[in-house]
This record gives structure tokens, sequence and C-alpha cells, in this order.
């Protein structure tokens, strides 16, 4: 049967204008990474999908390379629009992104106008929609002039085939260069996509600033840092996580003796504001409104209900920043 949403689904998602954009994102978003491809069984990532809508998120993100295998979650995310969503395409914020390995030969990944066009004919195909509404340029290309990655994005634009454009692990002057790139083809950035949290603080260096003086957005990925801003690594590394399987991401290498004493402290400090770990993590990235939007991944309808409860509080006391920055990577100051 198709999905009849909540009616009361936008009464307690909290929603932040995307820069100087009129685009608002929900507070929590919805990735498809890891979760939507051969390793879950199709039944499960509906049921994920039906109950964010019905949660109030809009913005699902995707990439030509998510699943398990590349392509996967693409194709799940259209045939799950295409049973439940169909009629309600226009409350939904759809993104993908370009930019990684692909297909064999020199057309197959990074920033050429060849590969980008050419991807995002190849995920409407998968999708089954006429128009995305962000199309990103996945990573900064070494070698393919800035210019031609974001005429790429801009002719996106033009022929409506996205409606918005972004850029997806970019340094500051990158960013700013892409700006600048995009604004001469009369195209604005609408975001950029950093991974940023208490474990991961690079985006402090310089690219929020830059966000901010640009009037661009910012949706921040793996906000729990992998699964390690979680309870789930506390005592071992489970069977069947993340850190015991083959993950380029995460491996158990990783998971030291200090690095679990740091996630101890922060859960305590967590606990103390009401909220689990990973709750407290969304949250941080959240604090003061420098970030639209945090982007988190679900392998469970209860996970994805979790995290958003995050938005029930993302107010810190000075106190309370202070000592999670005494457990953060790198500390505070």
């Amino acid at each position: 049967m198709p999905h009849t949403p909540d009616p009361a689904r936008y009464d307690t998602m909290t929603y932040h204008r995307a820069g100087q954009s009129g685009l608002r994102l929900p507070g929590v978003s919805l990735g498809m990474w890891h979760n939507f491809g051969v390793n879950s069984p199709f039944e499960n990532q509906r049921a994920i999908i039906r109950r964010a809508f019905d949660l109030g998120i809009t913005h699902f993100d995707l990439a030509d390379n998510y699943g398990p295998e590349p392509g996967a979650a693409e194709e799940s995310l259209g045939r799950i629009v295409a049973a439940d969503l169909r009629p309600h395409r226009d409350e939904l914020l759809i993104s993908t992104k370009a930019g990684f390995d692909m297909w064999p030969g020199p057309y197959g990944e990074w920033g050429s106008r060849k590969h980008m066009l050419a991807s995002l004919d190849q995920s409407l195909r998968r999708t089954g929609l006429d128009h995305v509404d962000i199309f990103y340029s996945h990573r900064p290309d070494p070698e393919t002039p800035i210019e031609e990655t974001m005429g790429a994005l801009a002719t996106a634009v033009h022929q409506g085939k996205a409606l918005y454009v972004g850029v997806s692990n970019y340094s500051p002057e990158q960013t700013r260069a892409a700006a600048r790139a995009l604004a001469d083809r009369g195209v604005p950035l609408l975001v950029h996509q950093p991974s940023y949290s208490i474990f991961n603080r690079w985006a402090e260096e310089g690219l929020l600033d830059a966000l901010e003086e640009l009037g661009v957005g910012s949706v921040a990925f793996s906000p729990l840092a992998q699964g390690l801003l979680t309870d789930r690594y506390l005592k071992e590394i489970p069977a069947g996580s993340r850190a015991a399987g083959p993950s380029p991401f995460l491996s158990a290498t990783q998971i030291k003796d200090e690095t679990r004493v740091r996630i101890a402290a922060l859960t305590a400090i967590a606990r103390e504001r009401g909220q689990s770990l990973a709750q407290m993590a969304i949250a941080w990235v959240l604090r003061g409104g420098r970030v639209t939007s945090a982007l988190v991944g679900a392998s469970s309808v209860a996970q994805l209900e979790n995290n958003v409860a995050a938005l029930g509080n993302t107010s810190f006391t000075d106190e309370e920043l202070a000592a999670i920055g005494r457990h953060a990577d790198p500390p505070a100051e």
C-alpha cells in the first residue's frame, strides 16, 4: 500500500535557512551513504524513509556511489518514491553528487564536464526523477580547472536537471573559488557538505567562517564520527558493527583505550544533559546556528528516531562546551 504521511509531520521539526537562499533544510537530514544497498533488506530501507518523512525530514541525501554497491542507494530511493512518496515529490529535497569513481576509463570519476553531466544523467535514470534538488561536486579535482567543474554544475541548473548546486570536501579557498566561478555563470553556491564532529573539527579552521562570508549553507556529514560518538564501542567492538567489518572509514585499530576514555567522559556529559551521546554529538554540530543541517545515517527506525530527538536540546552552557572541548579532537584551547 502507498504510504499515507503523518499530517502532523511538520509540527515539531525545526528548519533552518541555507545561507542567504530562500531554501530551508530540516535540522536533521537523512543520508543514504551506507545503509541503502544490498546490505539492508529493502523493506527496512522503505520503513526508514517513510518514518523520516513522517518526522518532518524532507532532505534525503544521495551520491552516485552510495550503496553498496555504487548506484544502489539511488535505485532504492527511486523505488520508494515511486511506491510511497510520488504525490509528495514537491515536499522532498533530494540531493546527489558526482566525482568519485563510478565507471571504467578516463571519464568515470573526478570533476570534468564529461563526468559530472554524464553522472547526473545516470543518477536521474536510477532515481526515476526528472531533476534533483541539489547537485554536488563530491570532491575537488586537483587537475581539472574549478571553472570547468562549476560550469558543469551551472549547466545542470540551466538545463533544469538540478534546482541548486553545492560542493563537498572543498577547502575554504576552493569554496571561495567555486562560489566565484558559479556566480560568473549566474548560479549561486547553495551549500557545502563537510565532515564535522566533536572528533573532527577541521571545518572550524576557516571553512565555517568562509561559508558565513559567502552566505552559503552547510550540511555536516558524519556528526557521529562513523559511530564513535555513540555508546556502541565503549567496552568492545560488537559483531556486525562497522568497526568489525572491512569498512575503510572505521577500523578496530582506531578504537584505542584512550579513545574509549574520551567517549566515556562525553557520555557522562550527555547523560547530565538528558541525552544519549549520539544526540549530544548531533546537537553540538548544530550549536550556535553555524551549521544548517546535521546529516545522519540510520540502519533502523529506532536509530533514526533517537537521532532526530537530538533537536529537543541544541543549546549548551559555556561549562558544557568547555567540558566537551577537553575531550574533542583537537581539544579546545
